[in-house]
């Protein structure tokens, strides 16, 4: 701001004062939808404000434009008369302070984190306001003498400083952490802008020329404010970067239409023109009137993020324009400068300018160095110093966009087999090495172009250029032989296997993702196998040709309403009551019609959606439940993965689910076959005897197809044992199936389990069992799986039937 003139300031009775000016704040609070600055400095993001919106414009906005243009009719068309002279050049003229004054106060309530900077701003405008009336009031009249003059240049001052308050608070809240750079570049900006504003502006009035005598200093008060509120702008648009911004865009045109007037008030002051005319102050009011608009449009934004190591590097041309304009000012004032008359002043602020130039190029430098080094860390792998997935994918996608169906590329994706016993038995450390070792064998038998990366864990990747199929099965016998070589860790020789998947691109897999996921689907049918090295081949039994495509089709399914339940009923073998139902899965795709389980839960598993694929049947079967349960008391059985035997969060989830529902604990069975305990039996255990303290029962299913049947029967907690189809199915014409049969439907009622025979087909098998003394019959004899609509159909029915043969 310039202070406002008077007498005292040597400017000439009847001039008009400079109304308050705001320097522009970059990064200025922008409306929903408009690119704003997150981070104040480093980048920018699309940021919606769904709950305030910018103020309707209406007839109070356009108040101040209204009193500019009254002020300036009242500069074409005015009666005679010092009366009306004193009235207009008063009142008129500052009354746009008014209401630019309310909506600096209103942005302050609407914007809290903007808060101090827009009620600075109201205050600055209103002392501001005051101090021009009083200056012309004063010259006018002379009523207060002296004195009136000192307590005008006083507010005056302190609206200047005011205005300090209102560019540093905005700055402030646009910029969380202020880094070294930062500070480099508001100091080049702030020192050369003064530079050349001393040298060019202030300098020639300084010393006489031409036999003219220099200006009084007072009388450079004006154009010096000015020169200092410049180089304030320029160094917050240093420190902001140039931003498209609107807000920023007004203020701007804010302050430049104040610095025109001042200029023109400046250059016509020592040739002795009168500056009565006014005109100059309709530059100064446009100013006003753009603030006022600025102060309209700011919204709440959010808060500035931070970045907390500061290793980001502040690049790009919108940060370096305004301090590499202010450089070069600042060599323009040395070079014309040097054995000139302009001020030492001037000089020794452009050496500052190149000197602070300098130390920002060397911090520059440093920053780039330390981006490089912070990207180059993010694509290496820490413990192997391979590239890490994040590399891989990056020249994957250049690998595949090059590739074609002449020239196809391939991605080996290789995992160890044995590598948790390595860590069990010898500990991490020892695993640690294991994999460095691995990752220098494989590097120097890499052919050119190829690329050898660690995914995590022990998976690590080769993606092979311009390879077609036998190239990549050649190169992945090559590799494997490498890995299959002993090592020696810790003085322990050790030999490891691996699996290797493969895939290529672009046919089948035509993305980066897609190769991946092929590669792996690959690698673990290897595992199974067993052969070491396994190819992609598209599946032509999925139903879609690709099995990749049913495991991407079955994430949409569990997220949505794809997947039902059928029900198929249990009936006790001594009265011919229904005590309970499986909840079946079955997927209603939305082109291959309905798919039974065998059609898609290889996929899941592969995938690794077996667990929420089973939460999504637990959710279905319990809702059905519901509908029943308070005319039938019916179980429904659910089938748990592996995933959900060893969740430790499983009870929880139940009692959720049940409560969620209005269901007891009774009115649910979970199955589990004994093969999901394998990999973490005594977690299972603990989780299943959670679950039977709730009163949930469990069930094992398919027992007698697994090794280990009675070693895990003495210890696991369960309610009923499930005899799979393969021992019922023959049990009336095999007497061993039968034996069989007999002796486990003892060894299950001595433990006090209940025993429910799987596969009942006909009427002559269910005698064969009943006699056996099997518990409960489940199989097609009794009825098959049908939806929920049918089965509560079906159970309604046989209650009725039931009850029509009681009362016959």
């Amino acid at each position: 701001m310039v202070l406002p003139r008077s007498r005292s300031s040597g400017v000439p009775a009847g001039g008009r004062g400079s109304p308050f000016r705001v320097a522009p704040s970059a990064g200025e609070v922008q409306p929903a939808r408009r690119r704003v600055d997150a981070l104040g400095v480093e980048r920018t993001t699309r940021v919606t404000v769904p709950h305030r919106r910018l103020p309707r414009p209406g007839p109070v906005a356009l108040l101040p434009a209204a009193l500019v243009l009254a002020y300036a009719g009242s500069l074409l068309v005015r009666p005679t008369g010092a009366g009306w002279d004193l009235v207009a050049d008063t009142l008129l003229r500052n009354a746009v302070y008014l209401p630019a004054a309310a909506f600096s106060w209103a942005a302050a309530r609407r914007v809290p984190r903007e808060r101090l900077p827009w009620r600075a701003l109201a205050v600055c405008l209103g002392i501001s306001a005051l101090a021009n009336s009083g200056r012309t009031f004063t010259a006018r009249t002379d009523l207060l003498g002296p004195w009136g003059v000192t307590v005008v240049d006083g507010l005056a001052l302190v609206s200047y400083l005011t205005l300090w308050v209102t560019l540093l608070g905005l700055v402030r809240a646009r910029v969380p952490r202020f880094h070294p750079s930062m500070w480099l570049d508001g100091l080049i900006g702030a020192l050369g802008t003064t530079a050349v504003g001393l040298a060019f502006l202030l300098g020639p009035h300084l010393t006489a020329s031409d036999g003219s005598e220099p200006l009084p200093l007072v009388q450079l008060v004006l154009p010096a404010t000015d020169v200092l509120l410049f180089a304030l702008l320029i160094a917050i648009g240093s420190v902001l970067g140039l931003r498209l911004d609107p807000t920023v865009v007004l203020m701007t045109a804010s302050l430049g239409c104040v610095l025109v007037g001042d200029l023109v008030l400046f250059a016509r002051t020592p040739a002795g023109a009168q500056v009565g005319d006014g005109w100059p102050d309709l530059a100064w009011l446009a100013g006003i009137v753009l603030a006022a608009t600025a102060a309209r449009r700011a919204i709440p934004r959010p808060a500035p993020r931070e970045d907390p190591d500061g290793s980001r590097a502040r690049l790009g041309w919108q940060l370096l324009v305004l301090p590499l304009g202010a450089t070069v000012g600042g060599l323009v004032v040395l070079a014309i400068g040097w054995g000139t008359d302009l001020p030492v002043a001037a000089a020794w602020l452009a050496t500052g300018t190149v000197v602070a130039a300098l130390a920002r190029t060397a911090l520059t430098l440093r920053e780039v160095r330390s981006f490089d080094e912070v990207r180059q860390e993010a694509r290496t792998d820490e413990l192997t110093g391979l590239p890490n997935r994040r590399a891989l994918l990056e020249v994957a996608e250049r690998t595949l966009a090059a590739a074609t169906a002449g020239r196809p590329a391939a991605l080996l994706l290789l995992d160890l087999d044995g590598f948790k016993e390595v860590n069990d038995s010898l500990g991490h450390g020892a695993g640690d090495e294991l994999l460095r070792r691995i990752g220098a064998r494989l590097l120097p038998a890499l052919a050119p172009g190829e690329t050898l990366a660690r995914l995590g864990g022990d998976e690590f990747a080769v993606l092979l250029p311009d390879a077609a199929l036998e190239r990549a099965q050649e190169r992945a016998e090559q590799l494997r032989a490498q890995i299959l070589r002993p090592f020696r860790i810790e003085g322990i020789r050790l030999h490891v296997g691996v699996s290797v998947g493969i895939a290529t691109a672009p046919v089948p897999a035509a993305t980066v993702q897609e190769l991946l996921r092929c590669a792996d689907i690959a690698m673990y049918a290897a595992k199974r196998a067993g052969t070491g090295v396994h190819v992609h081949v598209p599946d032509p039994l999925s139903g879609t040709g690709d099995r990749l495509r049913t495991m991407e089709e079955l994430r949409t399914a569990i997220e949505g309403d794809e997947l039902v339940i059928h029900l198929q009923p249990q009936v006790s073998f001594a009265d011919g009551t229904t005590v309970g139902a499986e909840a079946l899965v079955r997927w209603q795709h939305p082109t291959r019609g309905l798919l039974a389980p065998a059609a898609f839960l290889p996929a899941a598993e592969q995938a690794g959606l077996l667990r929420p694929l089973t939460d999504q049947v637990l959710r279905l079967a319990l809702a059905a439940t519901a509908r029943w349960w308070p005319e039938h008391a019916v179980p429904v059985s659910v089938n748990l993965s592996a995933a959900n035997v060893t969740d430790l969060d499983l009870p929880a989830t139940v009692t959720a689910a049940l409560a969620r529902h209005g269901l007891p604990a009774g009115a649910l069975t979970l199955e589990l076959v004994e093969d999901t305990l394998m990999a973490d039996p005594d977690r299972g255990r603990v989780v299943l005897s959670e679950l039977r303290t709730l009163g949930v029962r469990t069930s094992i299913d398919d027992y007698g197809t697994g090794y280990s049947s009675l070693a895990y029967l003495r210890h696991l907690p369960a309610d009923e044992l499930k005899l799979d189809r393969s021992l019922t199915s023959d049990v009336a014409d095999d007497p061993r199936a039968a034996a069989i049969v007999e002796h486990t439907v003892a060894l299950a009622h001595a433990l006090g389990l209940r025993l429910v025979a799987e596969g009942v087909e006909d009427e002559r098998t269910a005698d064969v069992l009943r006699a056996l003394r099997c518990d409960i019959a489940q199989g097609y004899g009794i009825a098959r799986p049908m939806p929920v609509p049918d089965f509560l159909t079906w159970l309604a029915a046989r209650r009725a039937s039931r009850a029509a043969r009681a009362h016959v």
